[in-house]
C-alpha cells in the first residue's frame, strides 16, 4: 500500500512540475505568437461559417451530431496525446495539452456540414473519405509545418481510417437515437 501511495505522490509531484513548465512555456513561447493567433482563428472562424450555412430546420439534429462528434474527437485526441502519438507545441490554452480549436471547432463544424449536405449514406461516406484524405495529407502537414502539431509515433495515413470511422459511427448512433425518438 505504501508503494502505491508513494507512486501516486510521485505522479502528483511530476504533474505539478509539468503544469508549471506548461505555464512557463505558454508565457514565453505561445502567448501572442503567430501560432496562437492562427489557433484563435481556427476556433472562431468555423463557427461563423457554420452559423451562416447551417440548416435552421435541422438545427437541433445537426447540433446533436456535432456535439457527439466533438466528444469523440476530444476523447480520441486525449488518448493520442496521452499515448505520446502526437503533441502540440503551441496551445491556445496552456492547461489543456490538446488541440482545442481543431477538436472543438474545425473538425466538428466540417463534419456537421458534411452531415447536413450529404444525408444519404453512400454520399456521406464518399464525402468523408475525401475529407479524411484532405485532412491527413493537407491540413495535418500544414499544421506540422506551422509547428502547431508534432507527430511523435504517428503517420498521416493512420488518421484516414479514424476520420472516416468516427464519422460513420456518429451518424449511425444519431440515426439510432432519431429512430427511437420517432417510435415514441
Amino acid at each position: 500500500m505504501d508503494n502505491v501511495l508513494s507512486k501516486q505522490e510521485e505522479i502528483e509531484k511530476l504533474h505539478k512540475q509539468l503544469t508549471e513548465m506548461r505555464l512557463e512555456n505558454y508565457i514565453h513561447q505561445d502567448l501572442f505568437s503567430l501560432q496562437l493567433w492562427l489557433l484563435l482563428g481556427c476556433l472562431i472562424i468555423p463557427w461563423f461559417m457554420w452559423w451562416f450555412l447551417v440548416d435552421r430546420e435541422k438545427l437541433k439534429q445537426i447540433w446533436l451530431f456535432g456535439s457527439l462528434m466533438s466528444i469523440l474527437i476530444y476523447l480520441l485526441d486525449g488518448i493520442g496525446t496521452e499515448l505520446n502519438l502526437w503533441s502540440y507545441p503551441y496551445q491556445l490554452l496552456n492547461f489543456i495539452p490538446m488541440l482545442n480549436p481543431v477538436d472543438l471547432s474545425v473538425l466538428p463544424v466540417f463534419h456537421m456540414l458534411i452531415y447536413q449536405y450529404f444525408s444519404k449514406w453512400k454520399n456521406y461516406i464518399i464525402a468523408n473519405i475525401i475529407t479524411a484524405i484532405l485532412y491527413a495529407y493537407l491540413a495535418e502537414p500544414l499544421f506540422v509545418k506551422l509547428d502547431i502539431y508534432k507527430l511523435t509515433n504517428w503517420k498521416y495515413s493512420y488518421s484516414i481510417p479514424i476520420y472516416i470511422l468516427k464519422a460513420i459511427f456518429i451518424k449511425y448512433i444519431l440515426e439510432l437515437i432519431l429512430r427511437q425518438k420517432s417510435k415514441s
